[in-house]
């Protein structure tokens, strides 16, 4: 039986999201600005002209990407430092979670050795590259999948043990597919666009001169001397030989922006928030106002949670793949000179909740000290100013 497909229309939906894919159509180039769309494809490219949401995509899967991982057995290690034959390993994941955050969804290949079955490197894949099944026993999923290289023929019926396939909120259908966070977003990416081409109508119809002259014998002037009037005036106005001067019959007012497109223009960017919110991050992140009440520790501790609930369904995929108590540590992300994790595990020793040697270990661990650095001795610990050997400076 099949579960859902991609790339097939007529494929039976039990679990299906209501939604081919947001981000690829051959006829992408058709859409008009943001239009999310359940029902049919939007492209990435026409997804991420939204600025906010480019922001987004970009911030998070940067961080992810940024993370280590640490696997528990060396060649999958290798694996994920070097996941990919035609990148480097940022490049890789960061496509990967921008895939996943704009989608729902993220496919990768896994090429293994043909005689060990090891496997050995992954390849990326569109979300229009797969189609999805369920086996006939519901036992698990297969795939079927095509590839870029016209050396290779469309693989069928792909066992789950050979992708790696990363989803998000798999409401209705026990996690076998994910849900895209653009769909919560269509109304407001819509009223968006429309808000953008109002604006900019308005703006076209509201500034239509520089100012006003006004002459207090104006109505007895005729278009051709108002016209005189107003080209003397900007002669002067555009000249660098000196200050404009009127004379008390005339009096020039700059125009000001009407109050109404005012009002419109600071209106426009208030997506940022709902799309802040979609995605579970403060909308300090896209400068917005934030929480005001909130200190800039508590905005950084709510953002590290976010990240973390993205890095654990990586890190859950990849493990039930490889087997290899993999773990993500978030922490070269949200601080990347660890002067954070120094203050935390300095306050612990503080405390009495560390030893000297444990705090040893935790800083070495994360790449804080090096390797050749001394060890920590417990009989130095406790020497002052010109003491040698904590007896106040005796021998």
């Amino acid at each position: 039986m099949v579960l859902f497909g991609f790339l097939s229309s007529k494929a039976t939906n039990r679990a299906a999201p209501q939604y081919e894919s947001v981000l690829e159509s051959a006829d992408g180039d058709m859409m008009t600005g943001l239009m999310v769309d359940p029902a049919a494809y939007v492209s990435a490219r026409k997804a991420l002209l939204n600025s906010d949401l480019y922001a987004t995509i970009y911030q998070l899967s940067a961080d992810l990407a940024t993370c280590y991982m640490q696997a528990g057995l060396p060649r999958t290690q290798t694996i994920l430092d070097h996941p990919s034959a035609t990148t480097n390993r940022q490049a890789f994941w960061q496509s990967m979670a921008a895939q996943l955050l704009l989608d729902g969804n993220a496919y990768a290949y896994i090429w293994r050795n043909q005689l060990t079955g090891q496997p050995v490197r992954l390849e990326y894949l569109r979300p229009s590259q797969v189609s999805v099944f369920l086996l006939s026993d519901g036992t698990g999923l297969t795939y079927n999948v095509s590839f870029d290289e016209p050396s290779i023929s469309v693989m069928n019926n792909v066992p789950q043990s050979d992708m790696i396939h990363l989803r998000l909120l798999g409401i209705g259908n026990g996690g076998e597919v994910g849900r895209s966070p653009l769909l919560a977003l269509q109304n407001e990416l819509n009223i968006k666009n429309s808000a953008n081409g109002l604006t900019i109508s308005a703006l076209s119809k509201a500034i239509t001169s520089n100012g006003t002259l006004t002459s207090k014998k104006g109505s007895a002037l005729s278009l051709k001397e108002k016209q005189a009037l107003s080209a003397g005036f900007m002669t002067q106005a555009t000249s660098n030989k000196g200050p404009v001067v009127l004379d008390e019959l005339t009096t020039y007012a700059p125009l000001e922006l009407n109050s109404d497109v005012s009002k419109l223009l600071s209106s426009t960017d208030w997506t940022s928030k709902q799309i802040a919110k979609v995605y579970n991050i403060p909308d300090s992140y896209l400068n917005g106002q934030g929480d005001q009440q909130s200190s800039l520790s508590m905005i950084e501790g709510m953002y590290a949670n976010s990240l973390n609930r993205y890095a654990q369904a990586i890190a859950s995929e990849l493990n039930e793949k490889f087997s290899a108590a993999i773990e993500i540590d978030i922490q070269p992300a949200i601080d990347q000179d660890r002067s954070s994790y120094l203050a935390a595990v300095g306050g612990a020793v503080k405390n009495g909740a560390l030893s000297g040697n444990q705090s040893d270990f935790l800083l070495r661990r994360v790449g804080f000290l090096p390797d050749d650095a001394p060890k920590f001795n417990p009989d130095q610990s406790n020497l002052k100013g010109g003491d040698t050997n904590g007896s106040n400076g005796t021998n």
